[in-house]
């Protein structure tokens, strides 16, 4: 594919400051890019390389002063960071809108529906009384298990696992390995010792526009739903539980494992590795610090906590300082008992 960058400029409501004909048909590093590839600045410690980029083009911000001659013709705009991110978006549903059609041998159940511009992949698996909308890519050896339903332009890669009844919205992605839909982790105690399996019942929600990394698992719900909203990004090898509730717009990193029935707000940040306890809460705009083991329900919106267990990120951060000082304290105190 290639585009002038007069038209990319266009769809980035950027302005051009060079030849607006040249014609690129490749993204790339600034440090590395070619002739013919278009790249961007926008930590300005990269800012050397506008200087010597082999690029032809690059997106710049639209406040850039520049210190040098730029061989390149460059766009401006406001943020480039997020520009970039909109061409890639773009590039990549150029190349899944490449796939369409049925590769044998797969598998669709009786009673299922698929809407048109569909993609499956090799050894994919639907079963009965599904529902999938349009433009819908299904990648080899997925499985989707019975009345799952499918919103339009999902895309699901390869070896995602979707148990019976799971719900995909519009706009989502679920990477290779993914697991939705598996039993809860429910099990009864008894008098001798042994633990009874509680039956997990419900389903899994994915509302419009969620991505869910590689290897991820959510559990289905012991009854009603595990749900996540709108908007959520999670990274890979994050584990929810039955009957989580993740808010809208909120971002989830690796290795992070969430308990059942915890509720997590709307435009949330949890960084990796936090483990959070079941059955409290967590308001709206909470950002936990990785590593943290957050153990009692966040109530204010916009909170920062940090550690384990998670409190006051500030304050974390001054008793951090006096930990590192213990030794010292130590010794210190030890010498003033001698003196004694």
């Amino acid at each position: 594919m290639e585009f002038t960058v007069q038209q990319i400029a266009d769809l980035l409501q950027g302005k051009v400051e060079g030849d607006n004909l040249v014609k690129v048909s490749t993204l790339a590093k600034i440090e590395e890019a070619g002739n013919g590839a278009l790249a961007f600045l926008s930590n300005l410690k990269y800012e050397s390389y506008l200087y010597t980029t082999e690029a032809s083009a690059v997106i710049v911000s639209d406040t850039l002063e520049l210190k040098k001659p730029v061989s390149a013709t460059l766009i401006r705009v406001a943020d480039p960071y997020s520009s970039f991110s909109t061409l890639l978006q773009y590039y990549q549903q150029a190349v899944l809108a490449s796939k369409t059609g049925v590769e044998e041998p797969s598998f669709i159940g009786t009673g299922s529906e698929i809407g048109p511009g569909h993609y499956r992949g090799a050894f994919s698996y639907i079963g009965q009384n599904c529902q999938i909308g349009e433009n819908v890519r299904i990648y080899p050896q997925a499985y989707l298990g019975d009345n799952v339903k499918i919103g339009d332009n999902t895309t699901i890669f390869a070896g995602a696992k979707l148990y019976a009844n799971t719900v995909v919205g519009r706009n989502c992605i679920i990477h290779a390995g993914v697991v939705l839909g598996s039993d809860g982790f429910g099990f009864a105690p008894q008098p001798d010792g042994s633990y009874k399996p509680v039956p997990q019942i419900g389903n899994v929600v994915l509302e419009d526009d969620v991505n869910i990394g590689a290897n991820t698992t959510i559990d289905c719900a012991t009854m009603g739903s595990t749900i996540i909203r709108k908007g959520t990004k999670i990274d890979n090898l994050v584990q929810i539980a039955h009957n989580v509730e993740v808010g809208q717009h909120t971002v989830i990193a690796s290795q992070t494992g969430i308990s059942g029935s915890a509720k997590i707000g709307n435009y949330c940040v949890i960084a990796g590795q936090v483990g959070i306890v079941g059955h409290i809460s967590i308001a709206d705009k909470t950002t936990i610090g990785a590593q943290s083991g957050v153990s009692k329900s966040v109530k204010d919106t916009g909170t920062i906590i940090q550690g384990s267990p998670a409190f006051d990120y500030k304050q974390n951060l001054k008793a951090i300082t006096v930990f590192r000082k213990l030794p010292d304290l130590q010794r210190e105190l030890d010498e003033l008992k001698e003196k004694k």
